[in-house]
């Protein structure tokens, strides 16, 4: 779908809608300052636009993909408390000049803003984020439509379809995502040629011990298991109904033990791994499969019943909701990234999933506040929440400086 220019409603209160405050509690402006000096992209002189408001811009560009780049920015300039002389004329940049101020920013500012700020929030407290100790992490993967251009093409590909091509070049992500609190706390991102196991393995490396790690059958490998496991993090995922997972022990929850093998290995039942499998039907449910396979690390069905792992897994669907939320909430449907060229999209895709995590670390404050399960808050409703007000937290200068709202 093209992309059309938008700019608010005529009478629109830039306090209704802007939200820098929001952005810059969560990060900070020394944050932001120190990953610009360690890439290098801290402004060197003055600009209309330095390095580190352009940052916040591309946060904010995805508060509001469906407005046009400039709109975006001279919201982003009136909603704060900052500038020199309120009264006077605001100089908007044009739409080239802030394509070269995004250009000068790169991805990678924004990339290492995300690798060392976003993170699982949830704390004792939290509900729903938990099973017998353990932090409920899912894998998963999905793709964004770019615009169709020739450089993006280049660089990511395009799917095949039915009939000959996709509409549009993709990008691929896996991410792990914290179940309870629905937190995008790591995530890789490649053109759609790469596959997501290869994806896959370069995320697990962000498990760590006293995390269950929850994955759709299509992860389910030696090697990824493997590596999944060596982290200390635990493991619960599907397997696919032909896969071969011989019986060795049968447990008292009707789950057993079994193993699997690298390549043809389980012909010499040698180098096998230790699993347990847990076998479920869901009764009553439409279009439901016939049998359901589980396999775990969890290998002691007095620490993990068969019967509540079967009823867990159905958490994992929790990344499916992350990702509308990222994708549809926050992008809008069926609209293609705004950027046209390689670097600008990854830059856009973090600023996507760094907006993302402000939006929900707030709403986790909220249900701990009032003692409730982060999933009965309404994703789309904090967001337009967010749109309407602006937050009285502090905020950055064009100059450096930093003042209290």
């Amino acid at each position: 779908m093209a992309r059309t220019a938008a700019r608010l409603g005529a009478g629109t209160r830039i306090s209704d809608f802007v939200t820098v405050g929001l952005i810059a509690r969560t990060y900070p402006l020394s944050k932001v300052r120190q990953v610009l000096a360690d890439t290098g992209k801290a402004s060197r002189r003055e600009r209309e636009l330095p390095a580190h408001v352009v940052v916040y811009y591309v946060i904010a560009l995805a508060l509001f993909m469906s407005v046009s780049c400039r709109e975006v920015l001279r919201c982003l300039l009136e909603g704060v408390h900052w500038l020199s002389d309120a009264r006077g004329a605001l100089k908007i940049a044009t739409k080239s000049g802030i394509s070269q101020a995004r250009s000068r920013l790169g991805p990678e500012v924004m990339q290492r803003l995300y690798e060392e700020t976003v993170r699982p929030l949830a704390t004792a407290r939290t509900k729903g984020a938990w099973f017998r100790g353990r932090r409920l992490v899912s894998l998963d993967g999905s793709t964004f439509d770019v615009a169709d251009e020739p450089a993006l093409e280049a660089a990511f590909g395009r799917p095949g379809a039915s009939r000959g091509e996709g509409a549009f070049p993709q990008v691929r992500m896996v991410a792990l995502v914290e179940s309870g609190v629905h937190v995008l706390f790591a995530a890789r991102i490649a053109g759609c040629k790469v596959g997501e196991l290869t994806l896959a393995a370069q995320v697990i490396a962000s498990l760590s011990p006293g995390m269950l790690c929850l994955a759709d059958r299509n992860f389910l490998s030696f090697d990824l298991w493997t590596q999944a496991q060596q982290t200390g993090a635990d493991l619960l995922w599907r397997a696919k109904q032909g896969r071969d997972l011989p019986e060795d022990e049968r447990l008292a929850d009707g789950s057993y033990l079994s193993r699997i093998f690298p390549g043809d290995h389980r012909k010499r039942h040698s180098d096998g791994i230790r699993v347990r499998v847990i076998d479920y039907r869901l009764f009553g449910v439409a279009d439901a499969e016939p049998m359901y396979r589980l396999v775990t690390t969890l290998l002691d069905p007095a620490e993990a019943p068969a019967a509540e792992l079967a009823a867990l897994y159905h958490e994992r669907w929790e990344i499916e909701t992350v990702l509308g939320e990222l994708k549809t909430h926050l992008r809008g449907s069926k609209i293609v990234l705004r950027s046209k060229t390689p670097e600008l999209v990854m830059q856009e895709i973090y600023g996507l999933l760094l907006a993302h995590f402000a939006v929900r670390g707030l709403m986790h404050e909220a249900a701990l506040s009032a003692d409730e399960d982060p999933d009965r808050l309404s994703f789309i409703h904090a967001v337009r929440v967010i749109r309407r007000k602006i937050a009285a937290f502090g905020c950055v200068s064009p100059s450096e400086e930093s003042c209290a709202a």
